[in-house]
């Protein structure tokens, strides 16, 4: 009886081990990414105060790492584990959070379509609140001034947008030096300045339109935004179809390992 006690039903090593590597990095790049948050919280103090978390106006680019990081540590960890040890409790989870993330995804994208305007309004909302919490925290700043540089834009639809922060307005009343100007990201680049000029910005919004151009991008990052999305629709559309593909691909694969472990289990029964 022992003898037959396999027969015609196998669990398949290479789908065990595969799904087993595949998610074992992802385990390890969900821990790296949630470390590299801790840390960041660390360092800006998060950790001994939590209702700091709160205080700030815009987004906290840290979240992201946390955000990212937490969804990978979960996934790698149920279909590793769930692989290595043949829990189909942890591999039906790994199969159902990964067709929730791919259901999400799908629903935004048509969403995404169908509210393009809507999208564009939040999308202004989303910038111009970080540009009210520019100063108050480096991270911030750091995203906001990459995102204006890579796209050439300044504020949400344009320079002006600028008189949200209380530092760069224009009111009479502002004592600040970056009165009337804007970050040293919406300069437009000098290719002989080897350093950036941090002070390129100044008193740039107290000049003309006519001139602001000469020294500053004039643009909005929202229209930036979606010339860069008309410009590579081919290659952003290229990675959510194989992201999407690989998701389905891993649910596949579990869902294949859960039956052939569900079928070795019960040829015990009846072997027994």
């Amino acid at each position: 009886m022992s003898g037959n006690h396999y027969k015609g039903h196998e669990v398949s090593c290479c789908i065990k081990y595969f799904i087993f590597g595949f998610n074992i990095l992802f385990w390890l790049l969900g821990m790296a990414l949630v470390g590299i948050g801790l840390w960041a919280w660390s360092e800006k103090g998060v950790l001994s105060n939590l209702s700091s978390i709160t205080d700030l106006g815009g987004l906290d680019p840290v979240w992201l790492f946390m955000v990212v990081g937490g969804v990978m540590f979960i996934l790698g960890f149920a279909g590793c584990i769930g692989a290595l040890r043949e829990n189909t409790f942890l591999l039906k989870f790994f199969s159902v959070f990964l067709g929730i993330i791919f259901f999400l995804e799908l629903t935004t994208g048509v969403l995404a379509f169908v509210f393009k305007d809507w999208i564009k309004d939040q999308l202004n909302l989303f910038i111009n609140n970080n540009i009210r919490a520019y100063r108050d925290d480096i991270d911030l700043q750091n995203l906001i001034d990459f995102t204006q540089e890579y796209w050439e834009c300044c504020g949400a639809f344009g320079a002006d947008d600028w008189n949200l922060n209380i530092y760069f307005n224009c009111t009479d009343g502002n004592p600040s030096r970056e009165k009337c100007g804007v970050p040293f990201s919406c300069c437009t680049k000098d290719p002989a300045e080897d350093v950036i000029n941090t002070q390129c910005g100044y008193d740039i919004r107290a000049k003309p339109d006519s001139e602001q151009k000469d020294y500053i991008n004039v643009k909005g990052c929202v229209p930036q935004f979606e010339k860069w999305l008309q410009d590579n629709l081919t290659l952003v559309a290229g990675i959510f179809i194989g992201v999407a593909l690989l998701q389905i691909f891993g649910i596949c694969l579990a869902q294949n390992l859960v039956s052939d472990i569900e079928a070795v289990r019960a040829s015990w029964d009846k072997a027994y």
